[in-house]
């Protein structure tokens, strides 16, 4: 089974655009999520940034960014699409993002499930820390992540992702321990044939209320909401 960063570099990242319905879609998306915090002003720090779905609309609505990924694939294409903007790419595993941050920010997010790429609640836990230190006084960190505490069973373990003519991405989960495996089965056409490649691996089975009381361990005040497409919403403030 792939680590997260091999999956991604391998499989995902070349896609990841497309599995988003492409860069205007996404980064609609991207200004629903953020419209609490949008407009603003000051840092933001974008954990697991990818593409800039949530890094762009952050420096289109008045913030400083700094776009953490460990992808370089993703980072470039965030470059690409964000030349006027005042957002720097920062290549680095989220554990070690305050290593290339110089600033305490007035917001941190990390969105789209980024937090199940940890492999441990204790990595979790670290992470919350590094958040804590942080953010700055009346910061704010958002996340979104899916809660598979209780995961799917069934075949509601079969996740239709996104097809057109001429590629087909579905997911499937199966239940391991404290992890969830994720496979991602990608089907593309090459003329006449279709070809098939599989990728898996592991997200963290992460119950929303462990991550909220680590983030009040350090002092922050923790809201837990429903979020957009199927997952929790978790707002903390410093």
């Amino acid at each position: 089974m792939a680590t997260v960063t091999e999956h991604y570099a391998a499989h995902l990242a070349p896609i990841y655009l497309w599995m988003a319905g492409g860069m205007e879609a996404a980064l609609t998306a991207g200004s629903t999520d953020l419209a609490a915090v949008l407009p603003g002003a000051g840092l933001a720090v974008d954990l697991g940034a990818g593409f800039g779905m949530h890094s762009i609309p952050l420096a289109r609505g008045g913030y400083q960014v700094v776009a953490v990924d460990s992808s370089p694939t993703l980072l470039q294409t965030l470059r690409d699409h964000s030349k006027d903007l005042r957002i720097q790419t920062l290549e680095s595993d989220l554990l070690d993002f305050r290593k290339g941050v110089t600033e305490r920010a007035a917001l941190i997010i990390c969105m789209g499930d980024t937090l199940t790429h940890l492999q441990s609640l204790a990595q979790v836990q670290r992470l919350c820390a590094e958040v804590a230190r942080g953010l700055a006084p009346a910061g704010t960190f958002m996340a979104t992540f899916r809660d598979y505490s209780s995961p799917a069973k069934a075949e509601r373990r079969f996740i239709p992702v996104r097809s057109d003519a001429d590629r087909i991405l579905t997911c499937f989960l199966e239940e391991s321990r404290d992890h969830m495996d994720v496979h991602d089965i990608v089907h593309e056409r090459d003329g006449a044939q279709w070809h098939l490649k599989v990728s898996s691996y592991r997200k963290l089975r992460l119950a929303p209320t462990e991550v909220a009381r680590a983030l009040r361990a350090h002092g922050l005040v923790t809201e837990l909401v429903p979020g957009p497409r199927g997952m929790v919403r978790l707002v903390a403030k410093s």
